[in-house]
């Protein structure tokens, strides 16, 4: 993450009225690394970032303009068979940027 999520995420609480100690209550982290993820002292995990746009009625697209699926992806994988870790991760970003487009598009993706 960058810091320019932080100041997308500071113009956020603005827009929403909110203090960062009444955001942070709202988002369930604290005051003082809310504080951090804005300065860009701290890099915003993808569920606090969820957490922050619940919070603020802005869209996690909203809160992460100009950063990648990539960039936004956290993921944890085992490889065995001799499988080779870039090719998995790839693999794995097409169904997460098809995700993101469905979700631009307001296309559910579950039944």
């Amino acid at each position: 993450m960058t810091s320019g999520i932080g100041t997308l995420i500071e113009r956020a609480r603005v827009a929403a009225g909110l203090s960062q100690r009444a955001l942070a209550d709202a988002a369930e982290i604290s005051q003082p690394t809310l504080s951090r993820i804005i300065s860009g002292d701290r890099a915003a995990k993808m569920p606090e970032i969820v957490a922050i746009a619940w919070a603020t009625g802005h869209t996690v697209a909203q809160l992460t303009a100009g950063t990648s699926i990539a960039d936004r992806t956290q993921f944890a994988a085992r490889a065995s068979n001799g499988t080779n870790m870039i090719r998995m991760r790839e693999a794995l970003l097409h169904f997460v940027e098809l995700n993101d487009y469905l979700d631009d598009q307001a296309i559910p993706t579950t039944l």
